[in-house]
């Protein structure tokens, strides 16, 4: 993808040269017009190419975003929010200018309400600050996306992650948002109740928007108690089939397993090299994470070995010490870095769908079979629990054939996903990569995507040029 395929946003060059003047004087030191903090604010993370913001505004408070947002809609300058920039489909691009408003100093933990088992955090808390926050309250916040991305990003990209065979996406654990309008209004979607049937659901609205209806300041979000009993384990199979089939058949037969990700033979090898595991092989590998009681898990254990055993699944490998599962679950999460480890000097170009579980098997071995007579380098990885599977087309960003054919593959891909009754993203989210995948997957749904827009922000302020084209 080259500058000249992205979304274009036009320029108001008056507009934005007021509000740096405005701001810089506002914000002081906080307002860095830098040319490399301006790119540390773009997309920097994969093949897309980076589009600079004009300023960025290093914030501590909803109200300061709002004088931002207030400052920006009377000068008619975009916004784009910016968390950890951990975000995979240009989120953070700035393709008309504007300003970057960093959330990162808006990192306090509001409230913890143990009893009610639910907490109120800034929009610029990790998702690992969080939980570390909470180890001594016998709680946890168990939706890990790999990433230690911002809870303000996560419900702004709807994450999800490893743990959602469990506890499900951001979706369902978000309870309310405080949101600054695009006029600069400071809303609060709902209360702390676990359900209502007042009004629209804004929560849900918002969650998932990527910050083209409005930013996103503080997050409650659902918590859960420490399990008794957590273990690990690895099992190896001769081929994907097997893997994806016994992965089908546990979730089918309803065994509360907290994880179960898919690494196919390309990515096992990548990971065993980048994070120095011992006595792994580099074939088709599901990991496992169990929670739950000792009798329970116990139980859980033998269920799906004996899954896994019928479809050729080798011995089990167990890390039941936390540290042994940190290192476990890390090398995990470092597979887009162990894929790019296996081309140095090249670009990711990642993606994923999601499938009805039943159809998983089929999509998955119908992608491997695309890449194979191919030839592109493309590891596989998947949060397959839920149907979900992630690619790395692992390409050189100076041959424009590469990115022709990663495109190819991908377009084949994703429609094979949406034939399926899938969809063109699990968790990644729109961005600009996948407009028209959107179009294609919701039909005229799209429209009344974009009235919503149009209603919320209709000078096109709120991160302009993701998810839909207006």
């Amino acid at each position: 993808m080259a500058l000249a395929d992205l979304q274009t946003v036009a320029r108001n060059e008056d507009g934005i040269a007021t509000a740096l003047g405005i701001l810089a004087q506002r914000f002081g030191e906080r307002f860095q017009t830098g040319q490399a903090i301006r790119t540390q604010h773009s997309h920097t993370t994969t093949y897309i190419p980076s589009q600079a913001p004009d300023g960025v505004a290093f914030v501590r408070s909803t109200e300061e975003v709002q004088e931002i947002v207030r400052v920006c809609a009377e000068h008619r300058v975009p916004v784009i929010p910016f968390g950890t920039g951990t975000s995979l489909e240009g989120h953070v691009n700035a393709p008309g200018g504007g300003i970057s408003i960093d959330l990162s100093g808006m990192n306090r933990i509001l409230a913890v309400h143990a009893e009610d088992l639910d907490c109120t955090v800034e929009a610029g808390v990790t998702r690992q600050d969080l939980n570390t926050w909470l180890r001594d309250t016998g709680l946890f916040f168990p939706i890990d996306p790999g990433a230690n991305a911002s809870l303000g990003g996560m419900a702004s990209t709807r994450a999800s992650g490893t743990n959602a065979v469990r506890y499900g996406t951001m979706r369902e654990n978000v309870l309310s948002l405080t949101v600054v309008t695009a006029d600069g209004r400071i809303i609060k979607t709902a209360r702390r109740s676990k359900k209502s049937a007042a009004g629209y659901d804004l929560t849900r609205l918002f969650v998932g928007s990527e910050g083209t209806l409005g930013i996103i300041t503080e997050v409650a979000v659902r918590l859960y108690g420490v399990p008794e009993q957590i273990s690990s384990a690895v099992c190896a199979f001769p081929d994907m089939e097997g893997a994806v089939n016994s992965v089908i058949l546990i979730i089918q037969s309803g065994i509360p397993v907290a994880r179960i990700e898919l690494l196919d033979e390309v990515q096992m090898g990548a990971c065993i090299a980048y994070s120095r595991l011992e006595g792994y092989q580099a074939a088709p590998t599901l990991f496992f994470e169990f929670h739950g009681t000792e009798a329970g898990v116990a139980e859980q254990v033998e269920m799906v070995k004996a899954i896994a055993a019928d479809f050729g699944g080798a011995d089990f490998k167990w890390a039941t010490r936390s540290e042994d599962r940190t290192a476990l679950w890390e090398a995990r999460h470092k597979a887009y870095y162990a894929a790019l480890s296996l081309r140095p000097g090249s670009k990711g170009w990642p993606t994923d769908v999601c499938v009805p579980i039943s159809r998983l098997a089929e999509c998955i071995l119908e992608t491997k079979k695309d890449i194979a007579a191919s030839g592109m380098l493309a590891p596989l990885v998947g949060h397959v629990g839920d149907g979900n599977f992630h690619l790395v087309y692992v390409i050189d960003p100076d041959r424009p054939e590469e990115l022709e054919q990663a495109k190819a593959l991908n377009d084949r891909m994703v429609m094979r996903a949406l034939a399926m009754e899938g969809t063109c993203t699990g968790e990644h989210g729109i961005g600009y990569g996948k407009m028209d995948f959107l179009v294609a997957e919701a039909g005229e749904a799209v429209s009344v995507m974009r009235q919503i827009k149009l209603a919320l922000d209709p000078d096109n302020l709120m991160n302009p040029g993701k998810i839909i084209r207006l």
